[in-house]
Formats: structure tokens, C-alpha cells, sequence
């Protein structure tokens, strides 16, 4: 990482940073992730940390904080995390309907197996090409199959993706075979199926794992979110691409249940993270609330829509469309709101206080100013 050159304010004398603020004459930076590149750039991350106060802030007797500084520092996720939670939500709740599609009579369901077999192989490229956007190249990705840790939800996350792209590569592939070859896609399909439900909401998962306020908050709902939410992608999907009846019937209805229980989902988690009201501040107030009321109105809107009684091929167009942008936005409103609340020293405090993260997870009480 090339270093840059920042002055602290009043201050003639120069600083180089390699923007990690690490002296290198007393600390060596190894391991995996040693030359990674921090989101944005250089400069921008040291004229933050080399900014000082004129004024210190004054302190509230009855809510203190740590001179109002943030006590976490923001997720550094790039564009790619949430496209890759919404591709990798849509791609798992596609093998699941796959799987599902396979079970009894499928001679009338066969072009919709195929379907959703195909968007689950190029679903899982897709995926693998944007966790190596974020990570930087693909020995990153594949550093992180070294291992096999139950415990680490990332890790886990690399396995699941590996089998999925795997099972859903034999299902494509194998399925429309004949004899032997044909039943060993057909184990491929409902493997993947159960591949796909934990590739839809292991992400949630993921997001839940942090200290966070918001996120933390939300760390039950934030995978079921995730996974109808991806139902809710899958039925979109089809409602603009499927034209025969009886296929439409079952993605209609598949994308009905996603639609529905992805509103539902949205509500608990507000509902849960107003329990300490101010870690809930991020879904109602500034950009974060705009965008998440905006995720929910288009989610809404798409779903009133494609309940209609004339379901005009314009109108399923129009439906399609509005889910579509609903479960995305909700992806990226996600990642937005938990970098507000990073911010926000008093949510982390306020949290504390209340017995809530660290504190409800461990069990244990800890001292908070």
C-alpha cells in the first residue's frame, strides 16, 4: 500500500501514513491479510485520523461517552458485499426450488427445473467473481478453503459457496442426461437445494456476527431476512422471464411467500432494534431511513401488484420490477445503516447499558463508563 503524506492541523511538520497508521519500525504487518487494500483511498482514510480538535466536546453528565468518538470502527465493505448477497440469495432460493421442483411427476415442471438450475450455475459464478472483487484476487478465496472451522461463519460461508458451485455445476449438467448420469444430477439437484437454503442466508448470518449495534441487534432476523428475501428475488425473477401457466403458478406462488414474509421480517428486526431506541435510529432518520421505508414501499407495491385479479402480462412486468429493486436496495440499505451505526458512539454505549450485546451474548455484565 503505498504511503501518503498528511499534516495535522497547526502542524508543519508532515505525517506519513500507510493509512492502517502502523509504525513500521516497531511492528511488522504479516499474515493473509497484510497487503490488503483498505475501501477508498489513502489519503481520504488519513486526513480522518490525523484531524484533531480545536474544541474538545463537551461531555453529557447524564449520557456519557468517550469525548463523543465512535468506539467501532466502519465496515470497509465495498459495492460488492451487498450485489453478492442478493446474487447469492437468488441463486440458493433458486436450487431450493429446483430441489423442491424435482420431487414426484416433474414432466410438467422439466423447464423449470432447468431454469432454476441454470440460474444457480451462473448464480454461483457470479458470486465466486464478486467475493474475489472484494477480497482482491483468488488466492484470497482460495486461502480460506485452507481450513475447515465450524466456528467461523466466513469460513463456512467459503465451503458453502464451493458446494454449492459444485452440486449446481452436476445438476446443470448431469440432470438432463440418461440412465446412471441422470440420477447422479438428480442427487445433485436436491443437494444443492440444501446447499442453496444455507447460501441464502448464511449472509445474515455473517452480518449479525459484529459488534455492530444495529446488526447486533438484529443478528436472529437479519438470516430469515435474508433467506425469504431471497425467495422474494426468485419470484421477481420469474414473474418477468416464465410465460407458461403451470410454471408460473408455482414461482407466483414461491415469490408470494417470499414477498410477504420479507415485509414481515423487515418490521421484527425495526421492532428489535428498538429495544434500545437509539441503536434503531439508523432506520428512521438521514438516508438509511429513506432508503429502507423506499425497500419496503417497492417491496410492498410489487406485492399488492402481483396479487391483483387481472394479471396483465404489463402489470407482471411492472411487479417483477418493483420486487426486484425492493430486495436489492434492501441488501445495500442493510450495509448502509450498519456503517451509520458503527459511526454512532452512543448506540454502542446506550446498548451496553442496557444489558445488551456483548453483555446478552456472554452473559456477563461489563464496566461501561
Amino acid at each position: 500500500m503505498s504511503g501518503t503524506a498528511v499534516r495535522y492541523k497547526d502542524s508543519v511538520q508532515p505525517v506519513r501514513t500507510d493509512s492502517r497508521d502502523i509504525d513500521r519500525r516497531v511492528a511488522v504487518l504479516t499474515g493473509e491479510a497484510a497487503d490488503q487494500q483498505a475501501s477508498g483511498t489513502a489519503g481520504e482514510h488519513a486526513q480522518k485520523q490525523a484531524e484533531v480538535w480545536r474544541n474538545l466536546p463537551q461531555p453529557e453528565a447524564n449520557d456519557p461517552t468517550y469525548y463523543d468518538r465512535p468506539l467501532l470502527n466502519e465496515p470497509v465493505w465495498k459495492w460488492a458485499i451487498p450485489t453478492y448477497d442478493y446474487i447469492g440469495g437468488l441463486t440458493g432460493a433458486a436450487l431450493v426450488l429446483g430441489a423442491a421442483a424435482q420431487i414426484g411427476d416433474t414432466a410438467s415442471r422439466e423447464r423449470l427445473i432447468r431454469r432454476c438450475h441454470r440460474i444457480g450455475f451462473a448464480g454461483v459464478v457470479v458470486s465466486a467473481a464478486l467475493l474475489v472483487e472484494d477480497l482482491g484476487k483468488p488466492s484470497r478465496v482460495l486461502n480460506m478453503l485452507r481450513v475447515f472451522r465450524p466456528t467461523s461463519v466466513m469460513n463456512m460461508g467459503a465451503w458453502i459457496l464451493m458446494g454449492s458451485s459444485v452440486l449446481a455445476f452436476g445438476a446443470f449438467v448431469l440432470r438432463p442426461r440418461k440412465g446412471r448420469l441422470r440420477r447422479v444430477g438428480q442427487f445433485c439437484g436436491y443437494a444443492a437445494g440444501v446447499f442453496g437454503a444455507a447460501l441464502a442466508t448464511y449472509t445474515g448470518v455473517l452480518t449479525g456476527n459484529t459488534a455492530v449495534p444495529l446488526w447486533q441487534a438484529s443478528r436472529k432476523i437479519l438470516p430469515i431476512l435474508f433467506g425469504v428475501s431471497a425467495m422474494s428475488s426468485v419470484g421477481t425473477l420469474f414473474e418477468l422471464t416464465v410465460e407458461s401457466a403451470e410454471e408460473r403458478r408455482l414461482t407466483k406462488l414461491f415469490g408470494t411467500v417470499g414477498q410477504t414474509a420479507e415485509l414481515a421480517a423487515e418490521i421484527v428486526m425495526e421492532r428489535q432494534a428498538a429495544v434500545v431506541p437509539r441503536v434503531a435510529r439508523p432506520l428512521h432518520r438521514g438516508l438509511g431511513g429513506f432508503l429502507w421505508r423506499s425497500a419496503m414501499l417497492l417491496t410492498g407495491t410489487g406485492l399488492l401488484l402481483g396479487l391483483t385479479p387481472r394479471h396483465t402480462r404489463n402489470r407482471r412486468i411492472v411487479s417483477g420490477l418493483l420486487g426486484t429493486l425492493g430486495s436489492v436496495l434492501m441488501r445495500f440499505t442493510v450495509e448502509h445503516v450498519g456503517t451509520v451505526s458503527a459511526r454512532d458512539a452512543r448506540a454502542s454505549f446506550h446498548q451496553q447499558r442496557a444489558g445488551y450485546g456483548a453483555a446478552e451474548v456472554t452473559g456477563r455484565t461489563a464496566a461501561v463508563l
